[in-house]
């Protein structure tokens, strides 16, 4: 592992470096941090004695990971957006521990990554409602720079543009008509 203590980089809320280079991995490598961090959910599962099929996705540069159970079982347990997020990031550490370079990797569990993609374009909704009513802007609460990526994708979808705006946890994202 790196040791940063001589030039530590900035971190947004979900560990993901402000200043980490976006240096493009071969299908392989995601392939490989896709392997790395099921092996390491799939023990997770089994030490917390709850059942889940992984199954991993390889899309833009990204592994996708998502946990499922065809009972429900108790998987909802860990599916808590707060909960997703934290162990989206131990996740992410122990691929960076086992392949020795930064993961963006995506973590979802029982369907929480699709939930909360309904939420935020309900958000959308609300604020493009405020535009059509005379708002100048409008600015959505702070979030995670992936939510943040939705909620853009979401807004030029509906003929809007969007910005980020603001510093570290205080991040957010505001909404102004074309």
């Amino acid at each position: 592992m790196t040791d940063t203590t001589e030039n530590p980089m900035p971190e947004t809320e979900l560990g993901e470096s402000a200043d980490a280079p976006e240096a493009e991995l071969s299908e392989q490598d995601v392939i490989d941090e896709g392997d790395a961090a099921a092996d390491y959910i799939e023990e997770l599962l089994d030490i917390a004695d709850i059942d889940g099929d992984i199954d991993i996705d390889a899309r833009g540069g990204r592994a996708y990971l998502s946990v499922s159970a065809t009972d429900g079982s108790n998987l909802r347990l860990l599916s808590k957006p707060d909960t997703v997020t934290a162990l989206q990031e131990l996740t992410r550490l122990a691929v960076q521990n086992r392949t020795g370079r930064f993961s963006r990797l995506i973590l979802d569990i029982g369907g929480s990554r699709d939930a909360r993609a309904g939420e935020l374009a309900a958000l959308v909704d609300h604020a493009i409602t405020r535009l059509e009513g005379g708002a100048a802007t409008a600015s959505l609460p702070p979030m995670s720079s992936y939510e943040r990526k939705l909620v853009h994708d979401i807004v030029a979808e509906r003929g809007y543009t969007s910005e980020s705006e603001g510093e570290g946890r205080d991040r957010h994202t505001v909404i102004k008509a074309t």
